[in-house]
């Protein structure tokens, strides 16, 4: 894991003092990579990363602004609710230039979060692109994991980590981070099929609800 943490150089999660974002945060530390924590509050951010770093031991594992934070990291993840995106982004876009922006983001809209119903640029990860510019290149991958998962660092999860984005490269990227986490990444084609990967987020919401439990995910077969 120590390779991949090389490969990647440092991780910033934008986001990261929530569920998921300081649940991944985690499990990278864990793994051998450099993170960095972002938060709106740079003390928050180093709080989540002190508490994290005390139940994990020695990791590479920081807090701080998520426009430090953007700036300091090589790769940069983007853990928020849909409705914080636009602002977030705009917050810590002078860190993003000739990065790779990995979003986790899913645009759960209306009232009943287990009905998708697509925004208005087409997905969650079309409007980053055209928000930040071609100069940071935008890959969608982890929308599917559930975060209830990913709190517990000894957890195997059971789902694969469907990966769009218009560069094989750059969704080169998230794959090392799926396997950095315990999970397999797949190319899943252009950061246009990011629609549909966003939309079966609302459709795990609803089949965890019909069955009662959290653990419903996405596997790839004859692969």
């Amino acid at each position: 894991m120590a390779q991949a943490g090389n490969a990647l150089g440092v991780v910033a999660v934008i986001g990261g003092t929530g569920a998921e974002g300081s649940g991944f945060a985690m499990r990278w530390a864990r793994a051998g990579l450099d993170v960095v924590i972002g938060s709106r509050s740079a003390e928050k951010g180093t709080r989540v990363a002190q508490e994290l770093r005390a139940r994990l031991g020695d990791v590479r594992l920081r807090g701080t602004s998520n426009l430090e934070a953007a700036r300091m990291a090589d790769v940069v993840v983007l853990s928020v609710p849909y409705e914080s995106q636009a602002s977030i982004l705009e917050s810590i876009k002078p860190g993003l230039a000739g990065k790779v922006l990995v979003t986790v983001v899913a645009p759960l809209l209306g009232e009943k979060k287990g009905r998708y119903t697509p925004p208005p640029g087409g997905s969650a990860a079309m409007e980053a692109q055209a928000q930040v510019g071609p100069e940071t290149r935008v890959v969608a991958a982890f929308q599917n994991v559930s975060a209830h998962h990913l709190a517990d660092p000894q957890a195997e999860i059971d789902c694969d980590v469907l990966v769009c984005g218009d560069k094989r490269k750059d969704r080169e990227v998230a794959i090392a981070l799926a396997e950095a986490a315990g999970l397999r990444g797949v190319h899943a084609g252009a950061l246009q099929n990011s629609a549909v990967v966003e939309g079966l987020t609302a459709v795990l919401i609803a089949i965890n609800a019909i069955y009662k439990t959290r653990h419903a995910g996405i596997r790839i077969t004859g692969i």
